[in-house]
């Protein structure tokens, strides 16, 4: 009996993961950032280059709804950008970000 409750449990369990795998979540990749002033800011124009905190070879951040996922790296597919991913970090280290 305990086992046929335990196969109920599991299959419950992937009902509801299931559900879950239809949620949007957005990604976003950080491959940098700057400060400057406001009077900086103003007088940037088309052709203005804004220098970055990271170097070309730098992995950069992948963040899945403003919570940082791991790092990666910049490819070009078929004319597109994309990422990808060398690290995810771990539960303890997603804590330690958030304190």
């Amino acid at each position: 009996m305990e086992e046929l409750l335990n196969t109920e449990d599991q299959k419950s369990e992937k009902i509801n993961i299931d559900s879950l795998l239809d949620i949007p979540v957005e990604i976003s990749v950080e491959i940098g950032k700057s400060r400057m002033t406001i009077g900086e800011l103003l007088s940037l124009n088309k052709g203005s280059i804004v220098e970055l905190d990271k170097l070309a070879e730098d992995p950069v951040d992948i963040y899945v709804n403003d919570r940082l996922l791991g790092k990666g790296e910049i490819v070009v597919s078929n004319e597109r950008l994309g990422v990808r991913v060398l690290e995810i970090v771990t539960p303890k280290e997603r804590v330690q970000k958030l304190g």
